[in-house]
C-alpha cells in the first residue's frame, strides 16, 4: 500500500446505519443478546442508526437453514454497508463472509471464542477453532467484549491492531432495570433476625454455567438459612436443564431452590431487588455482565474466576474463587451465610464499587470510536485506483535503474529453470509488473497479492499483453501469515511503496520467509521521512514533522515503521548475509504532475490535522499553508521533492531451485 507522505484526503465515518446480525430470537436475554440489544438502544439513543436482524436456523454449528439464511441477508444490504456480525452468528461459516467480505464492511463481534465453550469433544473444539479462525481472517475487523476475549485472538491470528473492546455497561440511573444510587442495601438485617438470605444466580442453565456446582455447594449449608433463586433460559440446554431439576429433587431442596427460568426485564429487577447475595459459579466468561448488574443493585458477590471472571470480578464486593473448585464454593458461602455482618460489609464495598460503573452510553462511544479506528486503518491500506494511476508514471520514473537491471543480471545468472517465479506483494494496479516484466527478458510466472480484489483483476489484465503467467491471491498478508507462504521454487519477492505502513514484526516475518526460500527481494519506493518544496514556507516544517509522526502510527499491524522501513530492510538482511544495495528514488513533482501533487498535498495536511489535534492554530496554519502551494502549483512556481529508497537483496547461496539449507 502507498504510505500517508501519498495519502489522499478523507472525511469521517460514512454509514446510514449499523447492521447487527445475531442468530435466532435477538429478544433472547443471555448476555451476549443483552449485550447487543443495549449496545443497538444506546447507539440509536446517540444518533447512529442501529438495527438488530435475527437470523433463522442452528447455531452455533450452522445447518444449511442458517447458512442460507446468513447468506440471503448478506445478499440484501446494500455495497459498502457496516454489518457487525455476533460471533455466535458468523464464526462458522467462513465461506459465507468470504462470499461477501468485499463488497460489506463486515466487523466480527467475539464474546468469547467458540471453541472454550465447555461440554465439548477435542474434535469439535478443533472444528470451531478452525472454522472460527479462517472467518476471522475474513472479517475487516474485531469488536470483543472484554480486554481477555481480545488476548485469547492471538491464538486465532488476529493481531492487537485490528481489535478494538467495547466492555458492557449497565442501565444507568434514570433506567429501569436496576436501582441506580449507591448506598448499601440494608438487605442483611433479614439474616440477623434469622430470615433466609436470598442468594441469585442469574445464567442460563449450561454445563459452563456450572449451577449444579452452585447446587452442591448449597447442599452441604443446609443448616444455614438460605433460599436460592435460579434465574435464566432451561430451553438452550432441556438436558442439562432437566439434570438441575433432577439435582435439585435428589438433593432434598425443592422448597430452597426456585427454577425460574428466562425472565423479563422487570421480573429480572425485581429479583435483583429481593437479593441479598449474588452468585456466579460459571466455569468460563467472556466478560461476565451479571457481575456489573449484580454491583449495580449493590449486591455482594461470589464469583469463579473462569475466563474473564478474574479480571471482572477483580473488585471491591466481590469475593473470587477458582472455577470448578465446589469445595471453595462452599467455603465462601458458609463464610457469609453464617456471618451477617461480614454479608453486610460486603454490601457496603458492592455500593460503593457500584458508582464505578460503565453506562451503556460508555459502550456506544467506545464502539463508535473503534469504528472510527478501523475506518481510518482501512483508509490508511486502501487506495482508489484514481490514486494509483495518478502516482505509477511518476513511480516508475523515480525508480532505479540500476537496481532493476542488476536483478536482471542475479536472475539469468542463478534461475537454471527457465521461468522465474515471481511473488509481489501489494500488488495495487500492478505497477511492478508493468515496470520489471519487460526488464526481465525471460519467461516469467508472477503471483500478485493484494487485499483489493477490483485492484487484482486490473492488475492481471494489464499484465495479459505481456504474454506474462499471472496467478491472483485476495489476502490481507499479517505477520502469522508469511511462514511457508513463498512457493519453494519463489525466485524473487519484490513490493512497491509498502513496506513504511508495516511494523517491525510484519517486516521481520516477510525476510524470515524470504531467507529461507533463498529468495532476491526488490522492495521499492519507500518513504525516508523528507520532503522539500521550492519556494520554501514557513510551514514546510510543521507539516513534515506532524506527517512523519502520522508515518509511525498504527495501520492495523502495529506501530508503522514509516520512514525507518529501508533501513530496516537493508540491515535485516544484511545479517543474514545478504548482498544488499540500497538507491534514493526520490519523486521530482512540478506543474506538469499538477493532479498527482495536488492529491499529494492534500493527504500531507490530512496526515498532519490527524495528528495536530488539539494544539493551537495549527489547523489554521495547515489550510493556509495548502492553499499557498496549490496557488503556486497552478502558476508553474512550485517543484516538490519526496526522497524514497529502492533496496535490492540479493541471496549469498546457491541457484533457487536447491533446496534451502538454512532457515530462521
Amino acid at each position: 500500500m502507498p504510505t500517508s507522505d501519498t495519502a489522499p484526503h478523507f472525511t469521517g465515518l460514512n454509514f446510514t446505519v449499523l447492521n447487527f446480525v445475531v442468530p435466532g430470537d435477538p429478544g433472547q436475554n443471555t448476555g451476549g443478546y443483552r449485550y447487543v440489544r443495549k449496545l443497538v438502544e444506546a447507539l440509536n439513543r446517540a444518533g447512529t442508526t442501529a438495527e438488530v436482524t435475527g437470523l433463522p436456523g442452528r447455531f452455533p454449528k450452522p445447518d444449511s437453514v442458517a447458512t442460507h439464511g446468513m447468506d440471503s441477508l448478506l445478499s440484501q444490504f446494500a455495497e459498502g454497508s457496516w454489518v457487525i456480525l455476533d460471533g455466535l452468528a458468523m464464526s462458522a461459516m467462513p465461506d459465507i463472509l468470504l462470499k461477501h467480505a468485499q463488497r460489506l464492511h463486515l466487523v466480527a463481534l467475539v464474546h468469547h471464542p467458540l471453541a472454550d465453550e465447555t461440554g465439548l469433544s477435542q474434535s469439535e473444539r478443533d472444528w470451531f477453532f478452525e472454522r472460527e479462525k479462517k472467518a476471522l481472517q475474513i472479517v475487516r475487523d474485531v469488536f470483543t467484549t472484554s480486554e481477555f476475549t481480545a488476548s485469547r485472538l492471538a491464538d486465532y491470528g488476529v493481531p492487537a491492531g485490528r481489535i478494538r473492546t467495547a466492555e458492557p455497561g449497565v442501565e444507568s440511573p434514570a433506567g429501569h432495570a436496576l436501582p441506580g444510587n449507591t448506598e448499601p442495601s440494608g438487605k442483611a438485617h433479614k439474616a440477623q433476625a434469622g430470615k433466609a438470605v436470598n442468594v441469585l444466580c442469574v445464567a442460563h442453565l449450561s454445563p459452563r454455567k456450572a449451577q449444579h456446582q452452585l447446587i452442591d455447594a448449597l447442599a452441604g449449608l443446609k443448616n444455614l438459612e438460605w433460599h436460592c433463586t435460579l434465574a435464566g433460559s432451561c430451553e438452550r440446554d432441556p438436558v442439562y436443564a432437566n439434570g438441575i431439576r433432577r439435582q435439585v429433587y435428589e438433593s432434598g431442596l425443592v422448597d430452597r431452590i426456585d427454577l425460574v427460568g428466562e425472565v423479563a426485564e422487570q421480573q429480572l429487577a425485581g429479583l435483583y431487588r429481593e437479593a441479598d447475595l449474588f452468585v456466579l459459579p460459571s466455569l468460563y466468561e467472556g466478560y461476565g455482565m451479571v457481575i456489573d448488574e449484580a454491583l449495580a443493585a449493590r449486591l455482594p458477590i461470589i464469583s469463579s474466576d473462569g475466563g474473564a471472571l478474574k479480571h471482572t470480578g477483580n473488585r471491591p464486593g466481590v469475593v473470587l474463587y477458582r472455577a470448578g473448585d465446589t469445595d471453595a464454593l462452599q467455603t465462601s458461602l458458609r463464610a457469609w451465610l453464617s456471618d451477617p455482618t461480614a454479608l453486610e460489609r460486603a454490601g457496603v464495598l458492592a455500593a460503593r464499587e457500584s458508582g464505578n460503573l460503565k453506562n451503556w452510553s460508555d459502550t456506544a462511544r467506545l464502539f463508535l470510536q473503534g469504528l472510527g479506528y478501523f475506518d481510518q486503518c482501512h483508509r490508511d491500506t486502501y487506495f482508489p485506483e484514481e490514486w494509483l494511476q495518478a502516482r505509477e508514471v511518476a513511480d516508475h520514473r523515480a525508480r532505479s535503474v540500476a537496481l532493476s537491471q542488476r536483478l536482471q543480471r542475479w536472475a539469468v545468472e542463478n534461475v537454471k529453470s527457465g521461468l522465474i517465479r515471481i511473488f509481489d506483494i501489494g500488488t495495487g494496479r500492478g505497477s511492478n509488473v508493468v515496470y520489471l516484466a519487460p526488464v526481465l527478458s525471460m519467461p516469467q510466472k508472477w503471483m500478485l497479492v493484494d487485499q483489493d480484489e477490483n485492484l487484482l483483476v486490473e492488475a492481471a489484465q494489464r499484465a495479459h499483453p505481456r504474454k506474462l503467467s499471472v496467478e491472483t491471491w485476495q489476502r490481507r498478508l499479517m505477520p502469522e501469515d508469511f511462514h511457508g507462504l513463498l512457493p519453494r521454487d519463489t525466485a524473487i519477492v519484490t513490493a512497491s511503496a509498502l513496506i513504511d505502513l508495516v511494523s517491525e514484526s510484519w517486516l521481520a516475518a516477510l525476510v524470515a520467509e524470504v531467507i529461507l526460500k533463498q529468495a532476491a527481494i526488490l522492495v521499492v519506493l519507500s518513504y525516508t521521512g523528507r520532503f522539500t518544496l521550492s519556494p520554501a514556507h514557513k510551514d514546510d516544517s510543521l507539516l513534515l514533522e506532524l506527517v512523519n509522526q502520522h508515518q509511525h502510527s498504527d495501520k492495523g499491524a502495529g506501530a508503522a515503521l514509516g520512514p525507518d522501513a529501508a533501513a530496516v530492510l537493508a540491515d535485516k538482511l544484511t545479517i543474514e548475509g545478504y548482498k544488499v544495495q540500497v538507491a534514493q528514488s526520490p519523486w521530482q513533482l512540478n506543474s506538469e504532475d499538477t493532479k498527482l501533487a495536488t492529491m499529494l498535498m492534500e493527504g500531507w495536511v490530512a496526515a498532519a490535522k490527524q495528528r495536530s489535534r488539539g494544539a493551537d492554530g495549527a489547523s489554521d496554519r495547515l489550510d493556509a499553508w495548502f492553499a499557498t502551494r496549490k496557488r503556486q502549483l497552478a502558476i508553474s512556481e512550485l517543484e516538490i521533492t519526496v526522497y524514497h529508497q529502492d533496496v535490492l537483496g540479493l541471496p549469498p547461496g546457491n541457484p533457487v531451485e536447491k533446496t534451502p539449507k538454512r532457515s530462521i
